[in-house]
């Protein structure tokens, strides 16, 4: 993550015997001028790197001189040291190292992967002592360790794991607190650790719960060292800093472990950029039930803000045991072997693919469409989909708007169509978070760059349109059942339209109408919308008041609870025909029940000096009056209707009113019409 400095000092050492195994040849030098001694002196010899967020080697020399990954810790001892370490790339270096005046021995056994010092290790039921592994020889990935790519959509891990089963033990490794020395760390964890799953899965805990990533040395390329002690001690390093305790805390507990570098796209990653130069962040894997496995323990651990100044512990379980044809969306190693993959991937596929953030997984996506970062508009629109395993709710943002699209939800996914409103690049994130989760924080889960050419003026949706648009499975469990439009658009070229659903909740439920066109206000607006229930069946009768687009809004609340209404979801309702001009539905009042329906007139504006019929569906009436200049009693059909015709002549508004009980001697006004002016 990013480059940094670090300065090495060389320790003051005599070296009299060198053994270095390389894959192809051995070579053996043995007292190499015995007499004259090689000291290199610590305050009189340093040597500059350059280093990214591994701190791999950056001096200038060409990299195929250097052992990359090589680290040798030198020590003044009076006895014979023997020094084993590997690179990435499996070549295992030996140096012994003999006091002065002191006879050497040679090695009688030298070859890649033979005679191997063994390394310490925690082993054994009870875990009491260091005792020896005789499986802890590094090796080069195999035929045994790769998978399939692409991902085949099954797992996220490289292996089977029940989660579950690792509670007790993550509790108790997130809560050991050693410093003392690694080795006393890692016993203590071997504690509750048997397997070499649960010992790998102890200090993988430990150090994604403890070790900070030190955004101070990033920015400042101090000369902070990422040796494993000093990390322990300051609880603090870079991606050179985890990988390497995490390697060391590995060995000393028995397992193989290997420390990778190469290309990540994390902080400061931009869509589209290519990589050069040497690496920028290291991680590791580990060697478990025969096969080699990858994880990541600086991203296990948290994320830093935009400005890589704050660091935020926040524990991600996506990067322990990571399957390879996921890890590969974000970490390119430099030897291709150690991407486990068949096939392996190019740099050039590495750059163009597409990047999924781990929330893509972790929420149960299986897939985006189009598979690239870059997408090209076609006649200024753009379309995205993705997949999942389960439902999840979604939102977007294009530059920071959501004005410019209309997103729909699928049962196991979404689509999303974007009209950028100016040429060139536009940055898309597209956001979900689980349905079921009672947090209401969205996630970034992909990322996009969309390049456009041209721009759809036809194309312009009101402000008040919220996404997702249209009924989805998140509006079924809200109450709304089949659907009379199932998309999210509907088209009227006369200015009207009805929708219905089946309610499977007794619901109160609100509806307005909403247009950036529209001078009227909000209650004039809701008159444009009749709500007509019949049993479980609701209609919405919407008559338009002009042409343009429209958002029509839908909101409910319990019948029994007195508070306010919640947003449920919208449609967007288009008419382009310039002649519409619906006028409003009549005024209800409080005493019109939920069940009562008008068909004849609807309209709230009635002509003036004309016989109007009136045609009513009431439920409980003892009788019926129409009230204007004059007063004119309904009367009860065979059909159940209360009909009757009205003479508006004289009026300005007409009312209708009810008796609900015989005995009653007063009136309840249910609904009043307007009368055009002549």
């Amino acid at each position: 993550m990013g480059t940094m400095e670090f300065r090495q000092d060389a320790s003051s050492v005599t070296i009299d015997m060198l053994l270095i195994v390389h894959p192809e040849k051995t070579t053996t030098v043995q007292n190499v001028q015995r007499d004259r001694q090689m000291e290199i002196s610590a305050s009189h010899q340093k040597q500059d790197y350059q280093v990214d967020g591994n701190a791999n080697n950056r001096s200038g020399q060409p990299r195929e001189n250097h052992l990359r990954g090589l680290q040798v810790e030198t020590h003044t001892s009076e006895q014979t040291q023997v020094i084993t370490s590997y690179t990435n790339e499996g070549t295992h270096v030996t140096v012994e190292i003999h006091p002065r005046n002191t006879t050497p021995q040679l090695l009688k056994k030298f070859s890649m992967g033979k005679g191997i010092r063994k390394l310490p290790s925690l082993t054994g039921q009870d875990n009491k002592g260091f005792q020896e592994n005789k499986n802890s020889r590094p090796r080069l990935p195999t035929g045994k360790d790769l998978h399939a790519y692409p991902w085949d959509k099954s797992s996220l891990k490289s292996m089977p794991l029940d989660l579950q089963k690792f509670e007790k033990l993550d509790a108790y490794a997130s809560k050991v607190s050693v410093k003392s020395s690694i080795e006393e760390l890692v016993r203590t964890l071997l504690q509750q650790a048997r397997t070499d799953l649960e010992k790998v899965r102890a200090v993988w805990m430990w150090i994604c719960h403890h070790i900070e990533y030190d955004v101070v040395e990033y920015h400042n390329k101090s000369q902070r060292s990422s040796k494993p002690m000093d990390v322990l001690q300051t609880g603090k390093s870079i991606c050179e800093g985890y990988a390497g305790l995490f390697e060391q805390m590995c060995r000393i507990a028995g397992i193989q472990c290997m420390k990778l570098s190469g290309y990540s796209k994390g902080y400061g990653y931009k869509i589209g950029q290519t990589f050069q130069g040497d690496s920028d962040h290291a991680w590791n894997a580990v060697y478990l039930d025969g096969r080699w496995h990858l994880l990541d323990s600086t991203w296990g651990s948290g994320s830093v803000d935009d400005s890589c100044r704050k660091f935020t512990f926040r524990y991600n379980e996506f990067y322990f045991l990571t399957h390879p044809a996921l890890f590969i969306n974000n970490h390119f190693p430099e030897n291709s072997n150690w991407q486990l993959l068949k096939p392996t991937l190019t740099l050039k596929e590495f750059e163009n693919n597409m990047w999924h953030k781990s929330n893509f997984y972790t929420m149960g996506m299986l897939c985006a469409h189009p598979n690239t970062s870059i997408i090209q508009t076609v006649n200024g629109k753009a379309a995205i989909s993705v997949e999942s395993r389960s439902p999840a709710l979604f939102m977007f943002k294009m530059k920071g708007t959501k004005e410019h699209g209309l997103m729909t939800l699928k049962k196991n996914g979404m689509k999303l169509e974007v009209y950028p409103q100016m040429t060139g690049k536009h940055k898309l994130e597209v956001f979900a978070k689980p349905h079921k989760g009672s947090e209401d924080l969205y996630n970034c889960v992909l990322e996009y760059t969309l390049e456009c050419n041209s721009v759809d003026k036809n194309i312009c949706f009101p402000k008040d349109l919220h996404q997702p648009v249209g009924p989805s499975w998140f509006t079924e469990r809200q109450g709304f059942l089949k659907p009379s439009h199932p998309d999210p658009i509907i088209h009227t070229n006369d200015g009207r339209c009805s929708i219905t659903f089946t309610m499977s909740k007794d619901l109160s439920v609100l509806a307005s109408l909403h247009s950036d066109n529209s001078r009227l206000t909000e209650d004039e607006t809701r008159r444009h919308i009749m709500q007509i229930h019949r049993g479980t069946q609701i209609e919405f009768k919407i008559h338009l008041p002009h042409s343009g687009n429209f958002v029509l809004k839908i909101y409910t609340k319990k019948k029994a609870d007195p508070g306010n209404y919640d947003y449920i979801f919208n449609y967007l309702i288009s008419c382009p025909n310039i002649e519409v001009k619906w006028p409003v539905f009549p005024q209800y009042y409080s005493k019109w029940a939920e069940d009562y329906e008008i068909l004849e007139p609807l309209s709230g504006l009635l002509p003036a000096n004309r016989n109007v019929h009136f045609k009513l569906k009431l439920h409980g009436i003892a009788k019926v009056f129409v009230q204007g200049e004059n007063t004119c009693p309904l009367t009860l059909s065979k059909d159940g209707f209360w009909e009757g015709t009205f003479n508006t002549s004289g009026c300005t508004e007409v009312f209708v009113m009810v008796l609900e009980n015989a005995n009653h001697t007063f009136y309840s006004h249910i609904l009043k019409y307007e009368v055009e002016t002549q």
